[in-house]
């Protein structure tokens, strides 16, 4: 969101910004010709910028073999721009893969991890420039829900994944496990692929009117209008009792701003703790990741006493920034969470004043709240798992008996901050993460320990929903209740197995996938 208070001094910063990046482009470019549109000089920046902070930057050519410049085929220069970056990206190879570490089997025409966004046009001008319907200050606008198909083509019907708190579809009383099978009036589930248009222009809407039934039995019709709404990061929150077992569950839907996140997060470990809680269920099934800030507290909250000062992870910046020599890193300002510019004795800080070394980016564990004794964390994943909350995983393995259940994660070990380039902000991947034991470069995801369907038949929290049930199992027991194979779902009150049931995204809003750090600055 934008603040009234520093429109003023985001305006100057793009003057400077545009300013200062195009006397960069021309001092570094002696050989491209000395007019130039503000297009070119913008693809002359990104891969300039690439060159000097990328994290794969040591197989980029030279500016002259690479062109930046010749990327002109479309019509807009965003599509232009997001092909030059989509070429820098596929230039680095794993080597486990032979395909680029920025290659997305989804979308093999985009980055996996890099993107660019127009400030203008997202009406977004400050550091938080995610790209999603909920964003990571916890604003959101529109009706607040994810929807799955569950059933058949000609026999299905429509649940909510999850309603965002706060949000439209919330307020009327609406979420996990409540089902649509009329929309507009107009009732559906007899063939999705007839329908699909109509469905997807209705979702798609400012105005709706849904119907359906609640996971109580209850009916229900509502008119829904899109509207602007806070949202906390907190699906659900709940603790169950299983033998002598106390298990707290949370389901945490995005790695927000410290403002969104800290107290909430807090408040939930404070009744696990007075709870006397033993175990932890963490859900980050559409946890896409976010503040790397907000990953540590989380982690804090978890850690066991005996872990306080050991290292929670450690982040790699390509040797040119580990060195201080990314020099181009002067015409960026340093912002803090709230896309405020900050200045020290009276000058702009810069993220040339940052500390890129290895040991000035080993970040330690600093126990917080009160819950000391958690032995076992089970993490509820899927393919929306990423980044931040891949990185959280990662770091608990040396400390505590983590365990995944679900679906394989994203796989996304490398984060980013903003590089802004007149109206637009470029987030690359800028380092990765490992743990204490030197565990990273999950490109692949994590594989679950135990693979489990996503019940979007059941709430949140609820034991019987396939994932949930599967880690109170292993908690309880140490053994994973359910294979794959005998998984049930209760559809319309008929137990049905797993594997002859359809479950798949009719409406998955944008949501960020990232993990955003500013690092060290330097003593």
């Amino acid at each position: 969101m934008i603040k009234t208070a520093f429109r003023f001094s985001v305006l100057f910063t793009l003057i400077f910004i545009l300013f200062t990046a195009c006397k960069k482009d021309k001092a570094s470019t002696p050989s491209t010709p000395t007019t130039a549109t503000r297009a070119e000089l913008t693809k002359d920046s990104i891969f300039l910028y690439a060159k000097e902070v990328y994290l794969w930057n040591d197989a980029l050519p030279s500016y002259d073999f690479f062109n930046p410049r010749a990327y002109k085929a479309y019509s807009t220069d965003l599509e232009n721009f997001n092909a030059e970056l989509f070429a820098i990206t596929q230039l680095k190879i794993n080597p486990l893969t032979n395909k680029a570490y920025e290659y997305s089997s989804s979308d093999p025409t985009s980055p996996k991890y890099s993107y660019i966004e127009d400030l203008v046009a997202s009406g977004k001008i400050a550091y938080k420039n995610e790209k999603s319907s909920v964003d990571l200050d916890g604003k959101g606008d529109d009706f607040g829900y994810s929807l799955a198909l569950v059933g058949s083509n000609t026999n299905y019907k429509i649940y909510f994944q999850y309603t965002s708190p706060g949000s439209p579809c919330a307020l009327v009383g609406l979420g996990r496990g409540d089902y649509i099978d009329t929309i507009n009036g107009q009732t559906i589930g007899t063939n999705f692929t007839s329908e699909q248009s109509f469905i997807n222009a209705a979702i798609n809407a400012t105005t709706i009117t849904l119907g359906g039934k609640k996971k109580s039995g209850a009916t229900y019709s509502v008119a829904l209008t899109q509207t602007k709404y806070t949202s906390s990061p907190i699906y659900k929150d709940t603790i169950i009792e299983v033998g002598s077992k106390k298990i707290g569950y949370m389901a945490y839907a995005r790695f927000s701003d410290t403002n969104n996140s800290e107290a909430a997060l807090t408040n939930v470990f404070a009744k696990f703790s007075s709870g006397n809680v033993t175990d932890l269920v963490i859900d980050l099934r559409y946890n896409g990741g976010g503040y790397v800030s907000s990953a540590e507290h989380l982690i804090n909250l978890i850690s066991p006493t005996s872990a306080n000062g050991k290292v929670m992870f450690i982040e790699t910046f390509n040797s040119l920034m580990q060195s201080g020599k990314a020099t181009i890193l002067k015409n960026q300002p340093l912002t803090d969470q709230n896309g405020d510019i900050q200045y020290s004795n009276g000058k702009m800080v810069t993220y040339a004043d940052v500390s890129y070394s290895i040991a000035d980016n080993t970040y330690n564990i600093v126990k917080e709240g009160s819950l000391n004794n958690i032995t076992k964390v089970v993490f509820i994943t899927s393919d929306r798992t990423a980044s931040a909350s891949e990185l959280v995983i990662n770091s608990l393995r040396p400390y505590v008996d983590v365990k995944t259940v679900g679906e394989t994660s994203y796989g996304k070990p490398v984060g980013f901050f903003p590089i802004r380039i007149g109206k637009y902000d470029i987030y690359m991947s800028l380092f990765s993460s490992k743990n204490a034991s030197g565990q990273g470069d999950y490109y692949a995801g994590f594989t679950p320990d135990a693979e489990r369907a996503d019940d979007v038949t059941r709430d949140f929290g609820n034991p019987s929903e396939i994932c949930f049930a599967s880690a109170i199992s292993y908690i309880n027991s140490g053994v994973f209740t359910a294979s794959t194979s005998n998984q049930t779902m209760s559809i319309n009150g008929v137990s049905k197995s797993v594997s002859s049931v359809s479950i798949k995204d009719v409406f998955n809003p944008a949501a960020f996938k990232g993990m955003i750090h500013t690092p060290r600055k330097k003593n």
